[in-house]
């Protein structure tokens, strides 16, 4: 079990031309902030478009599993593994 109850890191998602807060907690589950404003909230999905035109691509969020969350989660729980081998040698 980890130490902590939960940690963040804010990244640049290209998904959605903006930076998102990415949330592992402490039973490894993961939270988005793109995902709230951009997947959940119709406000949030026509800005998405609306700034799509004007890049001239599709932006999309991907959900709140996407590979840059699971990355995130996966980089911690390496971590937390040499951690702990470290701490039982």
């Amino acid at each position: 079990m980890v130490d902590w109850q939960v940690t963040a890191t804010t990244i640049y998602c290209d998904d959605v031309d903006d930076e998102v807060t990415l949330m592992v907690h402490r039973d490894w589950s993961v939270r988005c902030t793109g995902y709230r404003k951009y997947r959940e909230s119709s406000a949030g999905q026509a800005a998405l478009r609306k700034r799509g035109k004007k890049l001239k691509r599709n932006l999309e969020c991907t959900g709140p599993i996407c590979h840059r969350a699971l990355q995130y989660r996966d980089k911690l729980m390496a971590e937390e593994s040499a951690h702990g081998a470290q701490a039982r040698d």
